[in-house]
C-alpha cells in the first residue's frame, strides 16, 4: 500500500461544504478557485501535505438567480429567495454542513435563508470581512459595492459592530461602479470595467488617501486589480476572506 492509498486519519477528514453561486456565473467559478486556494493554504499552515485526497468535498450550486439589486428596488420584480432556498436545500441534501454565498447583495436574504435551511451554517460575508479587518488593525475602509448592497447597509452594520469606519463613495461614483459591474464584467466587456473601476479608484484615492478599498461585489475583483493604478491601492477582497472562512469550517474538528 502506497502513501496515497492509505486511509486518511479521522482528524483530516474534512466536512462537506457548499458554495451557493450563479450570481454571476463567472464570479461563482472564481469563488471556487479562491476556496481551493484557501484549502491549500490551510493544509500548508497546519504542516499537512497538499494532496488531492485532503481537500474538502465541496459542491457548487451554480444556478440562475433573479437579479438581486432589481429585486431590492422593486418588490414586483422577480425575487431570488425561492431560488436561493432551493439551491441551499440541494447543498444540504448533498451533505454540506456549511456554505458560503458568493454574492454580496444576496445577503439581504441571509437571515431568511438560514431560518429556512437550519441544517447548513450559512456564512455571512460582511461579518467575516469585518472580523478580518479588525484582526489586521484596519480602522477605516472605503466600500465599493452595488446599489443594492449600499441600500441595505450590509457592511455598515458589520463594520460598526467592529468599530470600523465605513466610507461610502458619492452617488456619481456609485453609478460608475454599477456601469463597471453590469455593462463591464457581467456583459463581458472587461475593458469598460477596468476603465470605470480606474475612474472610481483614482477619485477615491484623491479624496481619502491610502485607505483600503473593500471590493464588496464579486465582479469588482475580476477587473479592478488589473487597473494600472491599482498597484498603489490596498485592495481587500471579501470573497477571498469568505473562502478562507469556509475552508476553516471544512477542516474544523
Amino acid at each position: 500500500m502506497t502513501t496515497f492509498d492509505m486511509p486518511l486519519p479521522a482528524s483530516m477528514r474534512a466536512k462537506t461544504v457548499g458554495i451557493l453561486a450563479g450570481m454571476g456565473p463567472a464570479a461563482g467559478v472564481d469563488f471556487a478557485r479562491l476556496f481551493v486556494r484557501a484549502a491549500e493554504q490551510w493544509l500548508r499552515s497546519h504542516g499537512q501535505p497538499v494532496r488531492d485526497q485532503l481537500f474538502p468535498e465541496h459542491w457548487i450550486a451554480q444556478v440562475p438567480v433573479a437579479d438581486r439589486s432589481q429585486a431590492l428596488r422593486d418588490p414586483w420584480a422577480p425575487q431570488p429567495l425561492d431560488g436561493l432556498c432551493a439551491a441551499l436545500q440541494r447543498l444540504s441534501a448533498l451533505g454540506a454542513r456549511a456554505a458560503a454565498m458568493s454574492c454580496n447583495t444576496a445577503h439581504a436574504w441571509h437571515q431568511t435563508l438560514q431560518e429556512r435551511v437550519p441544517s447548513v451554517e450559512l456564512l455571512h460575508i460582511a461579518r467575516e470581512t469585518a472580523a478580518e479587518l479588525q484582526r489586521r488593525g484596519i480602522a477605516r475602509a472605503v466600500l465599493l459595492a452595488t446599489q443594492g448592497t449600499y441600500a441595505m447597509g450590509l457592511y455598515d452594520d458589520a463594520f460598526a459592530g467592529r468599530g470600523i469606519d465605513c466610507i461610502l463613495p458619492p452617488a456619481s461614483l456609485r453609478e460608475r461602479l454599477m456601469e463597471g459591474i453590469y455593462d463591464g464584467v457581467k456583459a463581458g466587456d472587461m475593458a469598460l470595467a477596468r476603465a470605470r473601476f480606474a475612474e472610481v479608484g483614482c477619485e477615491l484615492a484623491a479624496l481619502h488617501g491610502d485607505v483600503p478599498f473593500v471590493m464588496a461585489c464579486t465582479e469588482i475583483p475580476l477587473a479592478m486589480p488589473d487597473v494600472p493604478d491599482a498597484a498603489g491601492w490596498t485592495l481587500i477582497d471579501p470573497s477571498e476572506i469568505l473562502a478562507t472562512a469556509l475552508a476553516c469550517r471544512a477542516y474544523a474538528a
